[in-house]
């Protein structure tokens, strides 16, 4: 790697060499070009050890005071952009190393997010458990109450809802852009439940608002007979889909309580700490979602069997069930709480120098 920092040396060599506020500006660089070299070496490697690790942040501390120190001295344009070119690598480097590797990723897929999903499995199931009794109310109701819809729809528009439209809709589309429309569209109203967690009653109204839905599409159908249909074409992705949403309005919930009952923390310190859990978890919801809006796409409105794509949904919910019980348990037992290190999310106390 070329030594840029002797190549800035003798040009400070060539100017004025003279002595600037009691300083010789040539001899300053002179003797700092060996630790603005070695910072460039550090920088300039893919992976560093511990003990590289403990210099290159030495060395970081090092040329902001002498960076600081020649501005102070003499700004000179050359002189303090290739200074200040160093930190910014030294710093992206630094932040990069922790944040952006693979092993980063791979911990917050087995440790972070499913120990959140763990330790708040009680808030999601209590919501899974409401929202699915409120559900079939709303259905029951629908069913023997005709008026619920007739007043909504005509009876040609009954007609073709039940026999062509409710089908017809997971094969309107082709099927990539199906998933990828449905994907997003969960994505969001999952991000509004967790979003809206801080006032408390929206995550209620979205939530229920959904149910309502989904009860009295299924009264509909089943009051004309279609009810072996509509159950075939809902459960292969819904379970899931759905469940994905009740966790994102429990994860909301718990954020709304955070600050109305904060424990022994003070209201701020646990809202903080929710917050970061409640984000975590939205990130990996994106992930979940995403296989519940590959199967609406490919695997509702296909030729298999019903019982055969049911089975796909199942097993996908089995498979995140064990995700959650298995190794999301297994995660909070060894410590992990669905928060940021301590590293990522600084001091939530004053510490000592």
């Amino acid at each position: 790697m070329p030594c840029r920092n002797l190549a800035i040396a003798r040009f400070w060599h060539g100017r004025t060499g003279g002595i600037l506020v009691g300083m010789d500006l040539d001899a300053y660089v002179g003797a700092r070009h060996d630790a603005w070299q070695r910072l460039e070496v550090l920088v300039g490697k893919r992976r560093l050890t511990g003990e590289e690790s403990d210099e290159m942040l030495r060395l970081y501390t090092e040329v902001s005071t002498d960076l600081s120190t020649l501005r102070s001295v003499n700004p000179d344009p050359a002189l303090v952009r290739y200074l200040s070119a160093l930190l910014s690598r030294a710093r992206i480097h630094t932040a990069g190393a922790r944040t952006g590797s693979w092993s980063a990723l791979g911990h917050f897929l087995t440790a972070t997010f499913p120990a959140a999903l763990y330790r708040m499995r009680w808030w999601w199931i209590g919501v899974t458990v409401a929202c699915v009794l409120f559900g079939f109310a709303i259905g029951w109701y629908a069913l023997n109450n005709p008026e619920v819809y007739a007043a909504q729809m005509t009876p040609g528009q009954i007609d073709a809802y039940v026999n062509t439209d409710f089908e017809n809709y997971y094969s309107e589309y082709p099927h990539h852009e199906f998933a990828t429309l449905v994907w997003t569209n969960n994505a969001w109203v999952a991000a509004q439940c967790i979003a809206m967690g801080v006032l408390g009653f929206p995550v209620v109204y979205v939530l229920f608002q959904n149910m309502l839905n989904v009860g009295i599409a299924g009264g509909l159908m089943a009051e004309h007979g279609r009810l072996d249909l509509f159950f075939g074409l809902i459960l292969p992705h819904g379970i899931l889909e759905l469940t994905a949403i009740f966790v994102a309005g429990g994860v909301g919930l718990r954020l709304f309580w955070s600050w109305i009952e904060p424990g022994t923390m003070t209201r701020m310190q646990s809202f903080a700490r929710e917050g970061r859990t409640a984000i975590a978890v939205a990130l990996g919801l994106v992930l979940v979602l995403l296989v519940s809006g590959i199967i609406e796409g490919f695997v509702t409105p296909s030729g298999l069997p019903t019982w055969a794509r049911i089975s796909i949904g199942v097993l996908a919910q089995a498979l995140f069930l064990a995700y959650v019980f298995v190794l999301g348990r297994r995660a909070v037992l060894a410590g992990e709480t669905g928060d940021l290190d301590s590293r990522a999310r600084g001091d939530d106390t004053p510490v000592a120098a």
